[in-house]
């Protein structure tokens, strides 16, 4: 990893206790990252994503004034693009495992662990080498999962985290890169598949998806549109529909991705 590219990666760390907070932070500027420390409370860091704008926010689950789950809603219903959340927890807890991915989380740490290790998940989330020699941002580690690679597309385009639209699209697409058949048969297809998934209807994850669309077209940044959907953006022609939307980005994926990510 390249040491003054390191540097550029900012990470807050939500405990300043020695034991555990400071000790990570020590570790990790040894590594070459920007670390903050704050106390472990909700509230303190929720404002602290806000001003301090990390990269990476470590957040333990549990916290006075507002646990790790809430804090992620919140920064999602702000509208600003949230940081690589990495929750962790004392004790292994699927169902809190589950809530804290599906409110945002890019990872999910039982403590304790080394401080290597973190901050070698931290570079495969944002999808940088691990070795000297630095990937470019948009080219993820071969080691990077599938569900990673669609999670940070879908929050680069804006789609917010806290709906739940964002979670049957994320679905959609990665069902959509592992199976090609499954653009051809959207509504008999992908939506029972998705729908089957999440324990709902397929119509109800046809209109979540149409509605998780809409917003990140109508709050999402430009550039960023532009970037993935080219002329669409700037012509008028209006909102890609839920399975063009689906089809760009899976293809995508395993145009650019095919070598780098595990599927």
């Amino acid at each position: 990893m390249s040491k003054n590219l390191s540097k550029k990666i900012k990470v807050l760390i939500g405990d300043d206790s020695r034991e555990y907070g400071v000790s990570t932070a020590d570790a990790l500027r040894g590594m070459g990252f920007f670390c903050l420390t704050r106390p472990k409370d909700g509230q303190v860091l929720f404002e602290a994503v806000r001003s301090e704008a990390p990269d990476v926010a470590i957040l333990d689950l549990s916290m006075p004034n507002m646990d790790a789950i809430e804090l992620m809603k919140r920064i999602n219903r702000t509208g600003a693009r949230p940081p690589a959340f990495i929750i962790t927890s004392l004790a292994d807890n699927p169902f809190a495992q589950k809530q804290a991915l599906q409110a945002g989380a890019a990872y999910y740490l039982i403590r304790p662990f080394d401080p290597k290790m973190l901050g070698d998940r931290i570079n495969e989330i944002l999808g940088y080498d691990i070795a000297e020699n630095p990937l470019p941002a948009a080219v993820p580690r071969r080691e990077l999962s599938l569900e990673v690679v669609v999670t940070e597309m879908i929050h680069q385009l804006g789609v917010p985290a806290h709906i739940k639209g964002y979670h049957y699209l994320r679905s959609a697409i990665m069902h959509c890169t592992e199976d090609s058949e499954m653009l051809e048969c959207v509504t008999k297809l992908l939506y029972p598949t998705v729908a089957e998934e999440f324990q709902t209807t397929p119509s109800r994850v046809e209109r979540a998806i149409r509605h998780a669309i809409e917003i990140a077209w109508d709050r999402g940044d430009v550039e960023t549109l532009n970037s993935y959907f080219g002329f669409t953006v700037n012509t008028g022609k209006g909102k890609p529909t839920n399975s063009e939307f689906i089809a760009l980005i899976a293809d995508r994926i395993k145009l650019r991705y095919k070598d780098a990510v595990r599927v």
